[in-house]
């Protein structure tokens, strides 16, 4: 998941609608030739801000010539993506490999569009378990994960040194930090509470700090974490703009220099370390003191299901060459993901280039992913907790009534 670059909103009713399209889709056949050396191979990711110069497009160019074909890509947004790739299914003209968002693998997989790693003789062993769960249904795998990012909270050092603030161990304190920033004419907390699945990955390391299910959605630690961030807001210690603000626009004011705290993810990285601020990072405290799980993004490429075992075993063979952790080491440097390796040769590599990135990779060795406990059921709670969230922030609902309207428009179905 790549929130930096692009705005994903992909709403519970149009992801059932896509997957009813394709549903009992057993297999697609890829249109255009087979194997043979110089065939060209189609891809689709979501990362539209890659042309041609970049890390990404010449990874993809290294493995093709290696392999001894060529490669086509088309960028375009996740929402954009899934419902190319489900529409493509039942046309069976599905691209050869395909890029996707963790959380929706299992829901595609179910449909019968993905290959899993078993069909593909793809070893999967060498994977960090818990990032490889983002991508199963019934304990099979359905790609390989590319890499991964996770959320932390960063910290303004001049102002934490400058009023002598205490790093937050728990809400308690997390409240008083925020409270003395705001007190001293700093901007307090930056959070994106947008209403899409940018918001809802924002929100739950909150929720699930608070010892939130989402099986349960009404239940009192989602209150307390909903009164959390409509505490913030109407306190002042963070914006009523974080209703509207991607993380990437919460990060542009942190870079500003003004904002104490910000919840991120790794993946602005690259553009702090060009900035002028002298930063910190730290996890983002559980109500009670320890820390709170954070959402497991990322995402997984993927092979659809293709009647030309030939051009499907090709295309095993690019999973193998673009995840191959030394080859993925240069791209997934610019956008700082960790790659789901323990290879301590690979972490020192990734630590070397990109130092920071310290910070999130045991961070994401302990990421929860979001769909290991609701599966395809994800996108659907998922919208519902984003809804909750921007109706307690706002202030059109009470966290009460907010969480509880949440859980039983879940229940309704």
């Amino acid at each position: 998941m790549v929130f930096s670059t692009r705005r994903v909103r992909m709403g519970a009713g149009i992801l059932a609608a896509s997957l009813a399209v394709a549903a009992g889709l057993t297999g697609c056949s890829t249109a255009g030739g087979d194997a043979e050396a110089n065939a060209s191979f189609t891809l689709w990711d979501p990362y539209p801000q890659f042309d041609e110069t970049s890390a990404w497009s010449q990874l993809l160019d290294k493995c093709a010539t290696e392999l001894g074909v060529t490669i086509a890509r088309e960028g375009m947004d996740t929402s954009a993506l899934t419902s190319k790739l489900l529409l493509a299914a039942q046309q069976k003209n599905a691209p050869d490999l395909a890029v996707i968002d963790n959380p929706l693998v299992a829901s595609i997989a179910e449909t019968g569009l993905l290959a899993s790693t078993d069909d593909l003789g793809l070893d999967t062993s060498g994977i960090l378990p818990n990032i490889l769960a983002a991508g199963n249904v019934d304990g099979t795998a359905y790609g390989i994960p590319l890499g991964s990012n996770t959320l932390a909270l960063y910290y303004n050092k001049a102002i934490v040194k400058e009023l002598g603030i205490e790093l937050p161990t728990d809400w308690a304190s997390l409240k008083d930090a925020v409270a003395a920033a705001q007190a001293a004419g700093h901007e307090g907390i930056g959070f994106s509470a947008v209403g899409t699945e940018e918001g809802s990955f924002q929100f739950l390391p909150f929720f699930w700090g608070a010892g939130g299910d989402l099986s349960d959605l009404g239940s009192p630690e989602s209150v307390d974490a909903l009164q959390l961030w409509t505490d913030f807001v109407k306190s002042g210690g963070a914006s009523a703009s974080v209703l509207n603000s991607t993380q990437a626009d919460i990060n542009d004011q942190f870079l500003a220099g003004n904002l104490a705290f910000q919840v991120n993810g790794s993946w602005q990285l690259s553009g702090l370390d060009a900035g002028d601020v002298d930063y910190g990072i730290m996890p983002i405290p559980g109500i009670d003191g320890g820390n709170a799980p954070a959402p497991l993004g990322g995402e997984f490429l993927t092979v659809p299901v293709n009647a030309d075992a030939d051009r499907q075993a090709t295309s095993a063979k690019f999973v193998s060459c673009i995840t191959e952790p030394d080859n993925a080491l240069e791209w997934a440097k610019g956008l700082s993901y960790v790659l789901p390796t323990e290879d301590p040769a690979i972490v020192e590599k990734e630590i070397a280039q990109t130092p920071n990135l310290a910070a999130f990779i045991d961070a994401v060795g302990a990421a929860q992913g979001r769909t290991s406990d609701l599966g395809t059921e994800y996108p659907r709670v998922s919208e519902q907790l984003w809804t909750a969230m921007q109706a307690a922030v706002s202030g059109t609902k009470s966290p009460e009534q907010a969480a509880a309207d949440a859980q039983a428009a879940v229940d309704a179905g």
